[in-house]
Parts: C-alpha cells; sequence; structure tokens
C-alpha cells in the first residue's frame, strides 16, 4: 500500500469541509479502502463529529506527532490512533496544535513537517484525508505540502464561490514552492438547496466560471438538517441517515473519487511505458 493523501480545504469555515472529511472517510472505508482521517485544525471539530467529544482528554494528537518529527524521534504508525466503529482511523487533534502553528516559525524545513510525518503512515492505508483549518496558516501549508490533490467544498453562495480565488492562489503557491505535483481533484458544491432558484443559480455559475479550468464535481452535496445533526450524534451521515439525500450524495462523491484516482493510475502507466 502507497496512500494517498487528499487535503480537504478551503479558506473559509462553514462550507462543510469537516462533513466531508468524516463522510468521504467512511464511504471509503465501505468501498473496501483502510483509511485514516487526520484533523489538522486545532478546534478538533472531526473528532468531536465522529463522537470523541473530549478533545483536551487526547493523550496522542497531531501536535505530538509534529513535536516527534520535530525533535527527531522514531515514529509508530499504531502509537495514539482512534479506531472508529465505521472502519475508518482517526488521529485527533485539540487546541495544543495551535501552539504548534506558532512554534513552527522557529524550524527548518516547517512547511514539510506533515509530508515527513505521514510518510510513516502510507504503508499501512489506501487512503489519507487531511481536514484543515479555515485560514491559510503553517498548518494548512503542511496539508497542501503533504497531499497528493485537494477537494474543495464551497457552498452555493456567492461570497463562497469569491473564496475559490483566494485557495487557487495559496494551491498554486505551494505548488510553484514546495509540491508541484500537488492536484485538484475537484470543486465540491455543498448545502445546496434545490427548493431555492438563487442556489441553483449560483451552482451553476460556479460551473460555468471554473468548469473549463478547473473540476467542478459532478456529485452536489444537497442542504439537510440531518447533515448538521451528525456532529451531535458522533457518527457519520451513512450511520444517522442512511437512506437520505446526503448519504447517497457522500456515496457517489466517493465513487466519483475513486474514479478520478482509478483514471490518474491508469495515465501514469501509460507515461511509465
Amino acid at each position: 500500500m502507497n496512500a494517498k493523501v487528499i487535503a480537504i480545504a478551503m479558506q473559509k469555515g462553514g462550507v462543510g469541509k469537516t462533513l466531508t472529511t468524516a463522510s468521504l472517510g467512511v464511504g471509503l472505508a465501505q468501498a473496501g479502502k483502510k483509511v485514516l482521517l487526520i484533523d489538522c485544525d486545532p478546534q478538533g471539530s472531526l473528532g468531536i463529529s465522529l463522537g470523541y467529544t473530549k478533545p483536551k482528554e487526547h493523550s496522542f494528537t497531531l501536535t505530538t506527532l509534529f513535536n516527534k518529527v520535530i525533535n527527531e524521534e522514531p515514529i509508530d504508525p499504531k502509537e495514539g490512533i482512534l479506531s472508529h466503529a465505521e472502519g475508518i482511523d482517526l488521529l485527533p487533534a485539540n487546541k495544543s496544535l495551535a501552539g504548534v502553528e506558532l512554534s513552527l516559525i522557529n524550524v527548518m524545513s516547517r512547511e514539510t513537517i506533515l509530508q515527513e510525518a505521514l510518510s510513516h503512515f502510507k504503508r499501512e492505508y489506501d487512503y489519507i484525508l487531511l481536514d484543515t483549518s479555515p485560514s491559510l496558516g503553517m498548518l494548512t501549508i503542511n496539508a497542501l505540502s503533504a497531499a497528493n490533490s485537494v477537494i474543495i467544498p464551497t457552498q452555493s453562495q456567492f461570497l463562497s464561490a469569491k473564496g475559490l480565488e483566494e485557495i487557487f492562489q495559496s494551491i498554486a503557491q505551494v505548488r510553484k514552492q514546495i509540491n508541484p505535483k500537488l492536484a485538484i481533484d475537484g470543486v465540491l458544491i455543498t448545502m445546496v438547496d434545490n427548493r431555492t432558484n438563487f442556489s441553483k443559480e449560483i451552482s451553476s455559475l460556479l460551473r460555468e466560471s471554473y468548469g473549463t479550468k478547473i473540476k467542478v464535481l459532478d456529485t452536489d452535496i444537497p442542504y439537510s438538517i440531518r447533515a448538521a445533526e451528525t456532529t451531535a450524534e458522533g457518527k457519520s451521515i451513512f450511520a444517522h441517515d442512511p437512506k437520505g439525500k446526503v448519504a447517497e450524495a457522500y456515496r457517489n462523491l466517493t465513487k466519483e473519487v475513486l474514479k478520478i484516482e482509478k483514471q490518474r493510475q491508469k495515465a501514469r502507466a501509460g507515461l511509465s511505458r
């Protein structure tokens, strides 16, 4: 195994990054893949949404992993990993991660600490998903530097769509300076309210504006109050509302992500002949 690393990134909160990370992770596990989710946000929302409601009590978090790399200590890819009932593994985060971001200022190769850490995990998993924070700090730069590709969730709202320009610029910068092979799997339009023309119009506008330059994923994630309830339940959307429209949409997203990776593998095989 050599894990494909996907960052779920957008420089704006409230666009469904954490829901997408958890749902895609469980979707990939249901498709028979071995999946690790890593919370790269000091808020610890990913762990909380999966039922680990006391982030302060985690003795091993992403902070521990960063410190091990910085201090050149050995890394055991099984240490501190939480196994979730829905077949995924999780490396959680808590507020101590904010301190790591500040301390990285004085560290050599500070943009690639996570990349180095993940080299110890890649043989254990098929997919590693990184849930990033909504700001472009050193943690998000580390996630983009460590990733093979990015999925960019955006709400079907005007201001969310404007935020796309910022994340595209950040990705271009990371490509130029650190990770030239970073690919964009696609823009994922979330919280689409099909009852309103405005939401549908923004969704169409995004496809027209970016569809020729950057892939806008075929799957839209519909708005649903059931999706918001998953955080309180500590379960994925598949366990909370398996027959609902959001679960169906994330099943389709999972198929789309697997298809994109299959196409990439084919293209690589063709180039290597």
